[in-house]
């Protein structure tokens, strides 16, 4: 393997999504979540593409690191984050449609060939809809080898990773020839903290601004939103006096 640059250039997902802080509220007429107002940040788990994609770079496996974000204009600010933890650019693609992720797949399909990177590593599912289909989608439009919920990636040469990724029964491990899509699991890292310094140059970085038009991509949706509800509430517990008389309730609820 290369010692220097291996990989080229790697391309990392990130979004822009409601704080995992913030209690989310759903909008008086069921349309969706409020938004207005409402802390955002960047996905935890592109945070951790994004830490992975930087430690490439750090290792001298990636000659650079570039962040891409499909959202509203807003979304620059956590392209900006992505800048300061070590990213080198940005690309925004900015609209303020909700996008759903087979449009956001194709759009980000159309930057991989245009940048030609080594490697798209991107969040295995954003926080706000938990649809884990971006990174599996991006890799069939291009046609590429994905691992998906990777806790461990392993260069084996300038050309092939390792990756280990987690099922049901344990863990498998997946040789995958390059250029290929990597979806980030939890254990995949742990993102660092952006430093003051970090973050001031990451104000003097570059972010292309392009829109879904330029990729040629049509952002009509075949998904609609039907109503958004709160979950139920759970009902109170109540006291049990001693072991036989928990076994009896349950029993009488038809739970054993």
């Amino acid at each position: 393997m290369a010692a220097n640059g291996a990989f080229g250039r790697v391309l990392v997902g990130v979004k822009r999504v409601i704080d995992y802080a913030v209690k989310v509220r759903v909008k008086p007429d069921k349309s969706g979540v409020e938004t207005v107002n409402v802390k955002h940040s960047l996905n935890p788990f592109c945070e951790i593409a994004v830490e992975e994609a930087v430690r490439m770079k750090e290792a001298g496996l990636a000659t650079e690191v570039v962040a891409v974000c499909v959202g509203p204009k807003k979304a620059q600010e956590n392209i900006r984050s992505a800048l300061a933890m070590g990213a080198d650019r940005g690309i925004h693609i900015e609209t303020d449609e909700e996008v759903a992720p087979l449009n956001v797949a194709r759009i980000l399909a159309e930057v991989a060939k245009a940048e030609e990177p080594s490697m798209f590593i991107l969040g295995k599912q954003a926080i706000d809809d938990d649809s884990n289909q971006t990174g599996q989608l991006l890799g069939g439009f291009l046609g590429w080898p994905q691992g998906t919920m990777a806790s461990k990636i392993e260069p084996v040469s300038d050309t092939a990773v390792h990756v280990t990724r987690e099922i049901d029964g344990g863990l498998e491990t997946l040789e995958l020839s390059l250029p290929a899509v990597v979806t980030a699991d939890l254990r995949l890292n742990k993102p660092r903290f952006a430093a003051l310094p970090n973050i001031m140059k990451a104000k003097r970085k570059k972010i292309d601004a392009k829109t879904p038009a330029d990729f040629g991509v049509d952002m009509a949706s075949s998904l609609q939103t039907l109503e958004v509800n709160e979950p139920p509430v759970r009902e109170a517990g109540i006291m049990v006096g001693s072991v036989d008389e928990l076994v009896e309730k349950l029993k009488g609820d038809g739970l054993i």
